[in-house]
């Protein structure tokens, strides 16, 4: 079980642990730390249970800035041992409903062109190519597709 929250302070060692252990050109401590002072920037954490006198671990974590009616997803990762749980897609969505209600009407991501897990989810739950950057990723280098979703009501 795990629960979905707002990142705080405490956390910013934790997520920069996960960073450096998933990705080549991972953020740093003061880059997700800035974050929090960022008034555009919204950064969710999937918190694990945690046994007696333990901390809370870190599952997985999304980020995003917004302005205006438009956002982008800066970060995405669940932890190695946390995959297939349904960590990711409950913080995409748990994401896209706290961006609602501030104005949001669009989210765009940026995916490496062969990472279809991922790939897979976000078409999932509503994401469709819209473009791609040639040679966006570096170690390796590679392409990114750049996915969207729009948040505004059909209605």
């Amino acid at each position: 079980m795990y629960q979905i929250i707002s990142m705080c302070e405490k956390h910013v060692p934790r997520i920069a642990a996960l960073e450096a252990a998933n990705f080549s050109a991972p953020w740093d401590e003061a880059s997700i730390r800035a974050e929090l002072e960022n008034p555009l920037a919204l950064w969710l954490i999937a918190e694990g249970e945690a046994g007696e006198g333990e901390e809370r671990p870190v599952l997985g974590y999304v980020g995003s800035q917004s302005c205006f009616e438009d956002a982008d997803v800066l970060n995405v990762c669940v932890a190695p041992e946390a995959r297939r749980r349904g960590v990711a897609e409950a913080l995409m969505l748990e994401l896209e409903r706290r961006l609602i209600p501030k104005g949001v009407e669009k989210i765009t991501l940026e995916v490496r062109a062969s990472n279809a897990p991922a790939i897979a989810l976000y078409s999932k739950i509503g994401y469709t190519k819209v473009g791609m950057r040639r040679n966006y990723y570096e170690k390796p280098r590679e392409d990114a597709l750049i996915l969207q979703k729009s948040l505004k009501s059909e209605s």
